[in-house]
């Protein structure tokens, strides 16, 4: 009996090979591999083995074993910070971390029973809802896990493909259906040239063929950096991750100064006798050197000072107060050139576990880092005459910050993030990819300021410019422009691409279920 109900969840062979062999196809569309055209292609063999097989249930086996292998492959690095900072035993670390792919791994599976279902009751033209109920997959492992890392429109990031521009129209969601419809294009393709289709493919190649010619009109780096009399000075400070004794961490604070300061001569050798000085920013990134401007006055003076001395802004990564409870903000906050606080915002999207812990589990789960008190407002800070949002680490993963910035009238994103604790790996370029989405969704630059690397412009088409090497220091100079302060689609209405998906694929569901129940009836 247990062997005949094991037989309902597992596979045949050659339909699990499919899924693997499709899991690896779209592992390598993301850093550090890249080949971004892969993920064109990555879904083809799975829904293959998911026709092949027919049974809801042993389907979603199918993409849970693939949705698995990809997240293991592409996220090994949140092994790094236990192995290396709290000691954990290799095995044990990567158990842990397949203990959480196999709960992300729910929702690619939930994507394959569903699309097993769709094709017992609809026929081959159930192909055709690939792109929604792969979005409805998405958007459901957002809205219960609160992530959505290396979802499939990521993988477009560093490509050549315009697909990367849909993004400011419906965001992710939508460049990320885009490459699953030329995925579903090609099944037809590839997995339907027999007679009885004959149709299906004829039309398919066409399709596909108009794609491919759009696709292919994106070229990189086309656009220069902008210029402007309002300037940031982006430091990378590559800070080391242990061993900041008192000593150590003030020496650190004192070369952040001075790799400003070197910024600043460069600035005034390259300016023209008689022109109007610069209004400066400077940016410290995120980092282990936690400052805490309004609980340490040493720092907070010496700040003041830096700002007040230099006539320049600064904008850094500080532990600030909560009173109402006790906690901390993680803050950013912006010293004017009079040497005073003039802005402050307070990270709103802490990470889980991390920086705070869900309610329910917070008397019983400490959290890893900190437990901070969540931010509640979307502050704008100045940059000269321009308004910028501020993204803190692990921020530039949500589009709706990013979004409600502009709402608000934001020029410019500025994101602070440190990645060092995770290591010289893939999350450096996956991180990144972020950045190169929320500039297109937005249709307004990321000044990507960072500690370890990769500090970055990233224009408003997602052109990463000016990029700094990994693990080193480095100063950028870039302006901030005023925009003309016009709104995208993605901007104006939100992820309502994510949403019409949940509609459409919930309708075929509950279409189906009534259409299965109609012909009982009828039997």
């Amino acid at each position: 009996m247990k062997l005949k109900s094991l037989s309902r969840l597992l596979p045949t062979l050659w339909n699990a090979l499919l899924a693997v062999f499709a899991a690896v196809l779209l592992i390598m569309a993301f850093p550090p591999f890249e080949w971004w055209i892969t993920a064109w292609f990555a879904l083809v063999p799975i829904l293959w083995a998911i026709e092949r097989e027919g049974s809801v249930t042993r389907s979603f086996t199918l993409g849970w074993l693939f949705g698995n292998i990809f997240f293991f492959a592409t996220c090994w690095w949140l092994t790094f910070a236990p192995i290396t900072y709290a000691g954990f035993p290799p095995p044990l670390a990567y158990f842990l971390l397949f203990c959480v792919t196999s709960v992300t791994a729910i929702f690619p599976g939930l994507f394959a029973a569903i699309m097993a279902f769709l094709l017992r009751r609809y026929g081959s033209i159930a192909i055709l809802a690939v792109p929604f109920v792969w979005t409805f997959s998405e958007f459901a492992r957002y809205w219960i896990t609160g992530n959505n890392w290396n979802a499939v429109g990521y993988s477009q990031a560093f490509g050549r493909s315009s697909v990367l521009e849909l993004a400011g129209i419906g965001g992710f969601y939508l460049s990320g259906a885009g490459v699953v419809f030329i995925t579903a294009c090609l099944y037809l393709v590839i997995c339907r040239r027999d007679k009885k289709h004959l149709r299906n493919f004829a039309a398919s190649a066409a399709i596909t063929t108009l794609i491919a010619l759009f696709l292919f009109d994106r070229t990189e780096n086309t656009f220069m950096l902008p210029q402007g009399t309002n300037r940031v000075v982006a430091i990378q400070p590559n800070v080391p991750m242990s061993g900041l004794s008192l000593e150590k961490w003030r020496e650190l604070r004192r070369r952040h100064v001075q790799l400003a300061e070197s910024a600043f001569a460069k600035i005034e050798r390259g300016s023209e006798p008689g022109s109007a000085a610069p209004q400066m920013t400077v940016i410290f990134p995120e980092s282990p050197m936690n400052f805490q401007y309004d609980d340490d006055p040493e720092t907070r003076e010496f700040i003041n000072n830096f700002a007040a001395t230099n006539n320049v802004g600064v904008l850094f990564n500080s532990a600030e107060p909560d009173r109402s409870n006790g906690k901390y903000f993680n803050s950013a906050v912006l010293v004017g050139p009079e040497g005073n606080e003039v802005a402050q915002y307070d990270k709103i999207y802490l990470l889980p576990f991390g920086e705070a812990v869900p309610v329910p589990l917070e008397s019983i789960v400490p959290a890893f880092v900190g437990s901070f008190s969540y931010g509640k407002e979307y502050d704008l800070l100045p940059i000269g005459d321009a308004k910028a949002g501020v993204m803190i680490c692990f921020e530039s993963h949500f589009g709706q910050l990013s979004r409600q910035y502009v709402r608000n009238g934001a020029d410019a994103i500025i994101e602070m993030t440190n990645d060092g604790y995770l290591g010289p790996t893939p999350v450096l370029r996956q991180h990144l990819a972020n950045a190169v989405f929320r500039a297109v969704e937005t249709n307004r630059p990321v000044l990507r300021v960072t500690n370890v690397g990769i500090t970055a412009y990233v224009n408003e088409r997602g052109e990463v410019l000016d990029a700094a090497e990994p693990y080193t220091e480095a100063t950028r100079v870039w302006a901030v422009t005023r925009s003309d302060g016009s709104q995208t689609i993605y901007v104006k209405y939100g992820d309502w691409f994510a949403w019409l998906c949940t509609l459409i694929t919930l309708g075929l569901v509950a279409l189906g279920f009534r259409k299965s129940e109609s012909s009982l009836n009828h039997s």
